[in-house]
């Protein structure tokens, strides 16, 4: 079996509650990167953008920068976790201001997969008649 590694990729600030987030992160913990965007897309919820980005940044990172098998890759980790609160003032009436805070989430996926086995370089043709005929 060749090497597992496992890779992180972050989403901070989605302007989202948390709690919204994690509904949607929930329904695909632990299955395979393909199964999940497909599963994501099909999802009618807002949150479902940012969850499927976070993947497809995470697929990228262990694709392009550290060689795995994209076939390979399954959602180790996803975790929703809350990011910063801006605190703002609704008006009300009679020259009141009514305190909220806007809401933001952190997406945490980690992707594991297989490396993809070295291929070995192909010598041409010319180059081994030519190491032939030096010898």
């Amino acid at each position: 079996m060749a090497d597992q590694l496992t890779i992180r990729a972050y989403a901070k600030g989605v302007d989202q509650a948390p709690r919204k987030v994690a509904l949607v992160a929930s329904l695909v913990r632990r299955r395979t990167v393909a199964d999940a965007l497909v599963i994501l897309a099909h999802t009618p919820k807002r949150s479902a953008l940012p969850v499927i980005k976070a993947i497809e940044s995470a697929k990228a990172n262990a694709v392009n920068t550290h060689g795995l098998d994209g076939k390979t890759l399954v959602i180790s980790t996803l975790s929703v976790t809350a990011g910063a609160r801006l605190k703002r003032f609704k008006p009300a009436s009679r020259g009141r201001a009514l305190p909220f805070q806007k809401k933001s989430a952190n997406i945490l996926v980690e992707v594991t997969g297989d490396v993809k086995p070295k291929k070995k370089p192909v010598v041409a043709k010319a180059e081994v008649a030519e190491k032939k005929e030096t010898k």
